[in-house]
Order: C-alpha cells, then sequence, then structure tokens
C-alpha cells in the first residue's frame, strides 16, 4: 500500500500512492478524521463483522447467494475481518467459477470459520438462527423474497421471511447488510437498528415490505455491452454472473475498458484481488466471465473511442464510468439502450447513487457534456498536511488527493439496481428513468417513471430454469 519517494533509501520515510492507497482508508483520510495514512488503516482494521449462518445455506441457492456477497463485499470495507458462525460443509449452489463447496467459496472470498461469534462483533444472521443470550447490540437478520431484499434488526419481527426470491434480491440485502454495519461503525446512530430494503419490482415504494412483487420464472438477458470494468462494472458482471441462467453459453458479453487493474481496485472491486494486479482489466474479466461459462468479446479503448454498433453486436449498454466526458457519449455509439449507474464522491457523498436510463426526456449530453471531471481538493485534511510536512511531493500528494474514495457495497446496491432494470424489462414491469437514492436515508428516495416506450426493443434474452 506505501511506496517510497523518489530519491529516498530504504531506511527513509515511504509514502502512499495513487494506485494502492485503499479507496475504503481514503474515506477517513478526507474527512479530517485521522492525522495520518497509517492512522487511517489502523481504523479499518479495527471495522469487523461477524455472519451466522443457520441449515438453509445448505440447500439454498438465494442464502448461497447472500452470504457469498456479504464476505466479498465485507472483507474489502472491514478490514479487520469477516467471521462466520455455521456449518459450511455444503455442496455449492450457485454458479460462482473455480468453486464447488461453499466453505471454499467462502475461504477464497476472504472469510474466517469461528466455532462461535464473539459477542464483541456486529453480527449479521443468513437463514434461521436461534438468538444469543449476550448476542451484539447490532445484529441484523438479512432478507429477502421474491424483488425484496433488505435487513431487519433481529429483536423486530421480519416483515418478509427469507423465501425463494430472484438472485438481485439476496444480493441487495447483502450489500445492504454490509452498509449498515459499516456506517454503524462510522458512527451513524440509526443503522444496524432500522428496517432497510429496496423491492426491485417496485423501487419507487417505500414501504419494501408490502410493495407489489414480481415473477419468479423469469426471463434473463442474454446479450450485453459493459462500458467500463472498475468498481461498477465489475459489481454488474458479479450480479449477472449468479443470475441461473439454463445454458450460459447463450449470453454474450461485450466487455470495454482500456485500464489495467491496480492495488486499489482490489478496495471496491468485486472481481479483483491482488494477483490480478497489472492485467488489463477486460482479459482479467473476460477470464472470469469466460469460466462462467459466458461468451465475450473484448473492447480495449476509451469509450466512446468512435465506436459505433453495427451488426449483431448487443444493442443494451450498462454503463459504470465515472467521468462525465465518457457519460455524456452514452447515445452516440447507436445503442437501442443505455442503463447506467453513478455514484457519490467525497467523503460525506460516497453513499449516494443514482442510476439512468436512455433515450430519456434528457439526453446524456445535456446531462454532462458541461460537467468538469474535477472532483476538488482535500490536500488541507491533516493526514495529506502530514505527508507534506514529511516530504511528499505536490504532484504526487495532488494525484492522492484526487483519487475517489468508494465503497464496494454502494456500487453493488447499484448494480443490483441496474440489473433489475433491464429484468423488469424483459418480465413486463415498470421501466424507470431515474433513481436516485443514498444508503444514508433509506426514505430519501427519487424515482422518476420512463417517458418514452422502448417499442419494438428486443435486448435479447433466454429463460431461467423452472423452480
Amino acid at each position: 500500500m506505501i511506496m517510497k519517494a523518489s530519491g529516498q533509501t530504504s531506511s527513509d520515510l515511504t509514502f502512499p500512492h495513487a494506485d494502492t492507497l485503499h479507496r475504503v482508508v481514503k474515506i477517513a483520510l478526507d474527512a479530517g478524521e485521522v492525522g495520518t495514512v497509517e492512522e487511517g488503516y489502523e481504523l479499518l482494521q479495527s471495522y469487523r463483522v461477524g455472519i451466522h449462518v443457520g441449515p438453509e445455506v445448505s440447500s439454498s441457492a438465494e442464502h448461497q447467494t447472500a452470504l457469498l456477497t456479504i464476505v466479498n463485499i465485507a472483507r474489502r470495507a472491514l478490514l479487520g475481518g469477516v467471521f462466520i458462525e455455521g456449518n459450511l460443509d455444503t455442496p455449492l449452489r450457485v454458479p460462482l467459477p473455480g468453486h464447488h463447496s461453499l466453505a471454499g467459496a467462502v475461504h477464497a472470498l476472504g472469510g474466517q470459520l469461528v466455532g462461535e461469534l464473539p459477542a464483541t462483533l456486529p453480527t449479521l444472521t443468513v437463514g434461521t438462527v436461534a438468538p444469543k443470550s449476550d448476542e451484539n447490540e447490532i445484529c441484523l437478520a438479512v432478507t429477502f423474497s421474491g424483488w425484496r431484499g433488505g435487513v431487519v434488526p433481529r429483536n423486530e419481527p421480519a416483515p418478509i421471511a427469507a423465501d425463494r426470491a430472484i438472485s438481485p434480491a439476496a444480493v441487495l440485502a447483502a450489500a445492504v447488510a454490509v452498509s449498515e454495519v459499516f456506517q454503524h461503525l462510522r458512527g451513524n446512530p440509526m443503522a444496524g437498528r432500522r428496517q432497510f430494503g429496496l423491492s426491485l419490482w417496485s423501487p419507487e415504494s417505500l414501504n419494501w415490505q408490502t410493495a407489489a412483487d414480481g415473477p419468479l420464472d423469469i426471463l434473463l438477458p442474454s446479450r450485453l455491452w459493459l462500458i467500463g470494468l472498475g468498481h461498477l462494472g465489475q459489481a454488474y458482471l458479479w450480479v449477472l454472473g449468479l443470475l441461473p441462467y439454463r445454458t450460459p453459453a447463450d449470453v454474450v458479453i461485450y466487455l470495454q475498458d482500456f485500464d489495467r487493474l491496480v492495488a486499489s481496485n482490489d478496495s471496491t472491486s468485486m472481481l479483483t484481488d491482488e494477483s490480478l494486479v497489472g492485467q488489463l482489466k477486460t482479459r482479467a474479466m473476460a477470464q472470469w466471465a469466460e469460466a462462467r461459462g459466458f461468451d465475450t468479446r473484448i473492447i480495449e479503448r476509451p469509450f466512446p473511442g468512435g465506436i459505433i454498433v453495427t451488426g449483431d453486436e448487443p444493442r443494451l449498454a450498462l454503463g459504470g464510468v465515472d467521468n462525465p466526458q465518457a457519460r455524456a457519449c452514452y447515445e452516440d455509439a447507436g445503442f437501442d439502450w443505455v442503463v447506467e449507474a453513478g455514484l457519490g464522491a467525497g467523503p460525506t457523498e460516497y453513499l449516494a447513487l443514482r442510476l439512468h436510463t436512455f433515450p430519456a426526456t434528457t439526453t446524456a449530453r445535456q446531462k454532462w457534456g458541461n460537467v468538469s471531471g474535477d472532483r476538488g481538493s482535500v490536500t488541507t485534511a491533516a493526514a495529506y498536511q502530514d505527508l507534506l510536512a514529511h516530504g511528499m511531493d505536490d504532484c504526487g500528494l495532488v494525484r492522492l488527493a484526487s483519487r475517489s474514495v468508494g465503497a464496494p457495497f454502494v456500487g453493488t446496491v447499484a448494480a443490483s439496481l441496474v440489473i433489475a432494470e433491464v429484468l423488469r424489462f424483459l418480465n413486463g414491469g415498470a421501466s424507470t428513468e431515474v433513481i436516485d437514492m443514498t444508503l444514508r436515508d433509506p426514505n430519501s428516495r427519487l424515482v422518476v417513471p420512463a417517458a418514452r416506450e422502448l417499442k419494438g426493443f428486443n435486448p435479447g434474452f433466454t429463460s431461467a430454469p423452472q423452480k
């Protein structure tokens, strides 16, 4: 995470590099709550979570989806560790490339199996788990049913019983669960003590427990173009990969990016680990997608880069880039439909997310054509001033400070909404033009229905096996 400044000897001070600094640690740096980079890491290493699993994980793909998603997110955001109590000695029932047992998959994703969770840990329960007399005051039941997912404090009756659900609902519940634990550890007095969830079928409904629900035997997308393979793009792939495709080889995914993976990607991107650092994002993600059984194409150039969609190339694009210049070009490449998400920036707005679809009443160019990509400077924060005082050069300091903060649970919530937008379209639900929300406040949400119908548009679909 740390590298030597130019010209230093081995005995000299070392400085963080923009490509290695952990993006979740950077929240504490940018907020000015720690005085040094080392203190930022120490703070995040004090963040831990326990997961208590019930017997459902042995037979339920949805419960396994929730557990694996929690572990995958939490080991990136809670550096003190992810600890699991319960029986994981069971075959894997979700299509996670490279794994056959639940215990092996959990271990590979960074979870640690323990005999009993310490009472000091905030805890998430997945499945039916008996309460303990010394249970932590923050104990949330992860629950999902149909197209709905969320968390409920264990001392409150569950409004929906964990039941058969589409896999993005289980992903959503998992991401919200880690968000609540993280926010609790960050000092949000409501987090971990409230019910928080969404209906992916009726995202406008503030009462997610009783919201209208969608079908369970659904059509799945088969032809997609992913623009950007970082935080959001990899979250899209994670959610797509967990969908129960009957014949994965029917799915064609175009993967567009031009960057290489760096160490900091591991802190926010769901399919990155240290072994992939230095590889082109397109090739690393294509390898994962092909192991899942998907058919892939690689485009290693910036978006749009003069690209015009032709022939039988996918006409549905999922956008996951974070600079306004690229986002302004979404409608220039000839896609029939673009579903994209953007995440909030900075130490206070990182919990915000916004989904857009195009065509819309406002074009992408009208929305972002005159927006600057400058994130502003936070170099006055104490940790950056400490680096400057110890000899870090101005150029390196500005590069470090200009990198965005991020939390993987925010991108995963956004991904569940993006994939659900596509699933609703394919299965007769209502489309949206904008979903604007923050994980800080479950009731602070704006949903704008789509004003334009996609008449005659067929993005490509295949069926899921019926249960």
